[in-house]
């Protein structure tokens, strides 16, 4: 076969897909005669409206809302949960929609193109309801994956959580709706969350959990962010100047508003200073007590008009200072998107003797076991819960594939001998294991009940037994050494039933890569001891700085079960032909070939990382993600891929200076299938 080369860049254009009609638009240009007319309108403010109009309210009608003011034609700031899809809502302003995969799936994507698309379901769903302001997404980096909202983010690095985030973000505002970037900042952590004291140097900070946040709004443009509920070196986010002023405002320039999580606010004269714009949901602080603030001189009404400017200039630029019209949500469709980035996050981590995919003409039955074997796992709990439209469970999803005449049993494994007793009467046997992550509570990573024992019992008694998980992060596997096939689905959304089956079939080859690493044991984290995690009287120390995820383990030499960034396929690839550019202006281009060598149709992710120049005074880890590119490829075909690294990605952030600066001296380039699957090698100097 002859091969074709097709060429892939960095740079990934994003096109705003066209408004639904009578419903959806885009966001307008920014304008002058916004801030201006912004200003005229809080010119005719009284005190008690301006104050009304910083804090959300809840009553017997309305929740989730900042009411409007009918006299001037100031419209409601309609409030909308959205990690995965339309969560909770405003009375009035929420219902059922469509459950996307989690937020971990769409990260294991390593799609820029598939965050745009789930950010504008999200978007538009929720506008189609009449939320014109939708609290996504999620970019707080999994610190240890014991977190409770691990499936809500994008993992454990802080470069691929910021390209996911930025992507989403121009979906979800392309229809005309703001997003709210979260949580601001190093929300890691359920265990006290509300009044935890994280104490994180400055370097670890600049390097791990701000980038995502910057990206948002220097690339993202975001129109909001909300400030976290934990504290940050002794101050919390509501009210930490450094953070919401000087980085936010001052260095990056960030002209949206800024809201509180539920309940986050914990002063009024601090927070005020400070440079949040809203309390949600109600007015503790920035009601009656802000006002009395006001009139004792202790806060000016000047910064008030300030806030109100900067909210109402950015609603109308995103266009919803009108009421959106409402409408009915796209069901199919929005149901297609969604099993098609579902699928994509699907990660294959064991496939020996190439159990999978399925052979549908050889299968006469079918055993489905286990506790996630029965409902579709639509998602995690808290405020991410999405009422689906729709659901598909395991057995319709696959007896659609598999055909009539395949006969299915599902038991839920809670009988072992049952279960091994279904087991051996069919063809195949499909074991869907797996976890129920919420917000509110950490959580072990061992599996819960009998799971353990039952993929035990289950293996010793068939070998070519396929294991799907449904879990929104890692989890310890004690018998992962008699599995043959073993597929990570996370939490697949509405379309569960459909997302597994079109992989298990063959359907769909997988592609995604994990964006988090998989330890061995629990003690192999980087969360060594309690002061670490999760914190002695209150107080959290990250005192493994940006040795996070898989820069441990690499740093440590510590092996962990599956590595960051991995990610098996039904096809295989080929890295070759390695070019690095001399480095001009501190920008530096990395080009190399890869080839589909197998015999079918599939994805790569081709992922560069960095080995830094390291010093004791400034250690790096041996290497970071610095670039991707996932690429499409038929059997034999070939994709150069190019990759451009700027001056930040070749930067450290120097704690002296409390600026960016470029090491001298050599830098590793390597080109691999995963954190630790390099493939090619080569290295620059930069004087």
């Amino acid at each position: 076969m002859k091969k074709q080369i097709i060429f892939i860049g960095m740079a990934v254009c994003l096109a705003l897909p066209m408004a639904l009609k009578g419903a959806i638009t885009a966001p307008k240009a920014d304008h002058p005669d916004f801030n201006a007319r912004a200003r005229k309108i809080v010119a005719q403010m009284t005190l008690d409206e301006k104050i009304s109009q910083l804090h959300g309210i809840q009553n017997d009608t309305d929740f989730r809302i900042v009411p409007g003011i009918p006299r001037l034609g100031i419209p409601p700031l309609t409030v909308c949960n959205g990690p995965a899809g339309l969560g909770p809502a405003g009375y009035g302003h929420q219902g059922k929609a469509t459950a996307l995969s989690a937020p971990i799936s769409l990260a294991a994507t390593w799609d820029t193109q598939a965050a745009y698309d789930y950010g504008k379901v999200a978007g538009e769903e929720s506008l189609l309801l009449g939320n014109i302001f939708l609290e996504s997404p999620d970019v707080n980096i999994a610190r240890t994956p014991h977190g409770g909202r691990t499936f809500e983010s994008f993992g454990e690095d802080p470069f691929l959580t910021s390209r996911m985030g930025v992507g989403e973000i121009k979906g979800i505002q392309s229809c005309g709706i703001i997003a709210n970037v979260k949580h601001y900042v190093a929300n890691n952590q359920e265990s006290d969350r509300f009044k935890i004291n994280e104490i994180i140097d400055g370097r670890t900070l600049r390097e791990i959990y701000l980038p995502a946040f910057r990206a948002a709004v220097e690339e993202g443009h975001v129109g909001s962010v909300m400030a976290a509920y934990n504290k940050v070196n002794g101050t919390f986010c509501s009210e930490n100047d450094f953070l919401l002023t000087d980085i936010l405002r001052k260095e990056w320039k960030f002209d949206g508003f800024i809201t509180s999580d539920f309940g986050a606010v914990h002063s009024t004269v601090p927070a005020a200073r400070g440079g949040l714009d809203v309390e949600m949901p109600t007015g503790i602080y920035f009601g009656n007590a802000l006002k009395r603030a006001v009139m004792s001189g202790e806060v000016s009404e000047s910064l008030l008009n300030e806030k109100l400017i900067r909210r109402y200039s950015t609603m109308m630029r995103f266009g919803v200072w009108e009421t959106p019209q409402q409408g009915a949500i796209p069901v199919m469709k929005d149901a297609a998107i969604a099993m098609k980035i579902g699928a994509e996050g699907v990660v294959l981590l064991k496939n020996q003797h190439n159990v999978l995919p399925l052979d549908i003409h050889a299968i006469h039955s079918i055993a489905l076991i286990g506790p996630f074997a029965g409902e579709a796992m639509t998602g995690g709990g808290g405020s991410s819960h999405v009422e689906p439209i729709l659901t598909v469970s395991p057995m319709e999803g696959i007896q659609k594939l598999a055909g009539a005449n395949v006969s299915i049993q599902v038991n839920d494994g809670t009988d072992i001998a049952r279960a091994l007793a279904i087991a051996k009467k069919a063809d195949v046997t499909i074991l869907m294991l797996g976890d129920r992550q919420t917000e509110g509570r950490d959580h072990p990573i061992t599996l819960s009940g009998n799971q353990d024992a039952l993929a035990e019992a289950v293996l010793n008694a068939d070998p070519h037994a396929i294991v799907v998980l449904k879990t929104g992060g890692p989890v310890l596997m004690p018998w992962i050494a008699k599995a043959s096939a073993l597929l990570e689905a996370w939490y697949p959304g509405e379309e569960d039933g459909n997302v597994v089956a079109s992989v298990l079939f063959g359907e769909v080859n997988p592609s995604g890569k994990l964006p988090i690493t998989f330890p061995q044991k629990d003690s192999d984290l980087p969360t060594q001891t309690v002061e670490q995690y999760p914190g002695v009287n209150g107080t959290v120390h990250y005192s493994e700085g940006i040795l996070v995820g898989y820069r441990w383990y690499d740093a440590k030499q510590i092996k962990p079960l599956f590595p960051f960034g991995y990610g098996l396929s039904y096809t295989t690839f080929a890295y070759k032909d390695l070019t690095i550019s001399k480095p001009e202006h501190n920008t530096v281009t990395v080009g190399f070939i890869v080839t589909n060598t197998g015999k079918r149709a599939g994805a790569e992710v081709a992922q560069l990382y960095l080995g830094m120049p390291s010093t004791p005074a400034i250690p790096q880890p041996p290497l970071q993600l610095k670039g991707f590119k996932r690429v499409n490829l038929a059997p034999g075909q070939s994709a150069h891929v190019s990759i451009t690294l700027n001056a930040h990605d070749l930067s450290y952030w120097d704690t002296t200076s409390h600026a960016w600066k470029i090491m001298p001296g050599v830098y590793k380039v390597y080109a691999a299938a995963s954190s630790q699957d390099i493939q090619l090698k080569g290295n620059f100097r930069m004087q």
